[in-house]
């Protein structure tokens, strides 16, 4: 498959003017041995086809500045050299037997490789330039962050950019380069970033002029408010893309001391002040979020209903972090298991079905630049990743299934949920009762309109019960209304997720989602 990407307003798309959405998992090859991590767990073919079964259709794939820029790590040390610098024997055995035809490669050519088995599968790859030193990243006192540290001359950085996109610009499945990993430190300053940002865009332009051109923010990624005032100058257009990054440790407080509804809003609003508000005009790349995949952080859990609800509602490109189940090495320690990896420490089993299903949606592309005849709507439940449907069994009862099994929704300016092209609108019926699906509501709209309410914009109260029910799920899946939770004024411990929703708009066929 071929790709030749550009950007039209908001839009990533193809040679045909069509949507093509980015939904990537970040695949780190930027640690100490400067090899992309797993594959002394598993050949790199059933890394690529694991990543294709679990849905995604782009890699992140991270690189440290010295594999473009010193050529004695590049092509002199392979894979072997690499590990045996480090100790890492069983890794050594693990790769000859899993990835023998690369275990004597040089490092540059084992990227190479992985690059080339992803395009086998039509996997899409970022180059995204994370660090220059291989190792872990990042601190803000590492002397790699910003432009000018110890470890990041621009002139440097620029080469290695070069020798990246100039590596790549024959192999069609590089749709694009993230310019530089988290910017942070005490030398940030808008003026050095838009003088080198700039350079470096225009050095990979000019190399290949097919790739998309991605361009980070301060803060670890979290804040490109200065691109508000003053526009990003370059000699090309249609290539350019920001990207912003967003944990729940990014604002822990937040999540740690207000209830969630109230937290999801805050957040909401430092996400679109940070740079949100670039949709307007370009393409923004999610291009790192995750969460502890064992499931016992509260926080990281609500962060995740609350960034899925913004990422469905937007349709935003995405990759999350990470692929990886486990490192050779990471801080000193070998063999660490990376909890927030999708991915088990075989490298091969879903450390969490479940937290796959609630990406299930946006994983699918849902709205796009080209004219659609009319536009729809999926009542998205982003606590299970599922959402409303029309009961097979009963026509008057709704339930939780797959988004691609969803009927589409109206939501009309009165608030009312109704079924597209069928008379059937939501009824709430009463505390604690399933709500249903009835013709009579639908002419008596009062009792079937549903209005998002709180910070968080995700409750959907009943207007008839001036907002005291909102629609919620019960332990068998059914739509059901209880009592609006976490509204305001509540402490941190009340637990409203059951009860978020986001309506989401759809101009693309049913059969896309």
């Amino acid at each position: 498959m071929a790709y030749l990407l550009s950007t039209n307003s908001r839009w990533i798309i193809d040679e045909k003017g069509e949507r093509t959405k980015l939904a990537c998992v970040n695949w780190p090859a930027h640690l100490q041995p400067a090899v992309a991590e797993g594959l002394s767990k598993q050949p790199v073919d059933a890394v690529a086809q694991k990543i294709v079964a679990m849905g995604f259709n782009c890699v992140r794939l991270t690189w440290p500045l010295d594999l473009a820029t010193n050529v004695t790590l590049a092509t002199n040390v392979t894979v072997r050299d690499s590990f045996q610098s480090l100790g890492l024997n069983t890794d050594i055995s693990g790769f000859e037997t899993n990835n023998p035809s690369m275990i004597d490669l040089p490092l540059i050519e084992a990227y190479q490789s992985v690059v080339t088995t992803l395009g086998k599968y039509n996997v899409m790859v970022i180059l995204d330039n994370h660090l220059t030193k291989p190792g872990w990243c990042c601190g803000n006192d590492d002397d790699n962050g910003f432009f000018g540290d110890i470890f990041f001359d621009p002139a440097t950085w620029i080469s290695g950019l070069t020798y990246m996109a100039t590596s790549f610009k024959d192999t069609s499945n590089v749709v694009g380069m993230s310019l530089r990993n988290e910017l942070r430190g005490p030398k940030q300053n808008v003026d050095d970033w838009f003088k080198y940002m700039q350079q470096g865009a225009e050095a990979v332009h000019e190399a290949n002029p097919y790739a998309l051109v991605i361009l980070s923010g301060f803060s670890y990624d979290t804040d490109l408010s200065f691109v508000q005032s003053i526009h990003v100058n370059l000699t090309f257009s249609g290539k350019l893309v920001f990207e912003l990054h967003r944990y729940s440790f990014t604002n822990a407080d937040i999540w740690s001391s207000k209830n969630p509804n109230d937290a999801c809003g805050e957040i909401l609003k430092i996400i679109d002040d940070g740079g949100g508000f670039i949709l307007r005009d370009f393409p923004v790349f999610l291009s790192e979020f995750g969460i502890d995949l064992r499931g016992g952080n509260v926080n990281d859990n609500r962060y995740m209903g609350c960034i899925l609800g913004w990422a469905a509602e937007n349709d935003i490109d995405w990759s999350i972090w990470g692929l990886q189940g486990s490192y050779y090495i990471r801080e000193g320690v070998v063999g660490m298991t990376e909890y927030y990896g999708v991915l088990d420490s075989d490298w091969i089993s879903v450390r969490n079905n479940s937290f796959m299903q609630r990406l299930s949606l946006i994983q699918s592309t849902l709205q796009g630049p080209d004219p659609q005849p009319e536009v729809s709507n999926l009542i998205f439940h982003p606590l299970t990743g599922l959402c409303m449907l029309q009961s097979s069994l009963d026509p008057t009862k709704v339930n939780l299934g797959r988004c691609n099994q969803s009927q589409p929704w109206d939501y009309t300016t009165e608030n009312t949920l109704k079924l597209k092209n069928i008379p059937l609108c939501l009824a709430n019926t009463g505390p604690n009762a399933p709500v249903k699906l009835s013709e009579t509501s639908c002419s008596i709209p009062s009792l079937s309109q549903w209005q998002p309410i709180s910070a968080s914009n995700m409750l959907l109260a009943a207007k008839s019960t001036n907002n005291s029910l909102c629609l919620d799920v019960d332990g068998d899946n059914n739509l059901v209304a209880t009592n609006c939770k976490c509204v305001n004024g509540e402490d941190s411990s009340c637990d409203p997720m059951s009860q978020w929703f986001k309506i989401v708009k759809v101009n693309k066929a049913n059969e896309d989602v």
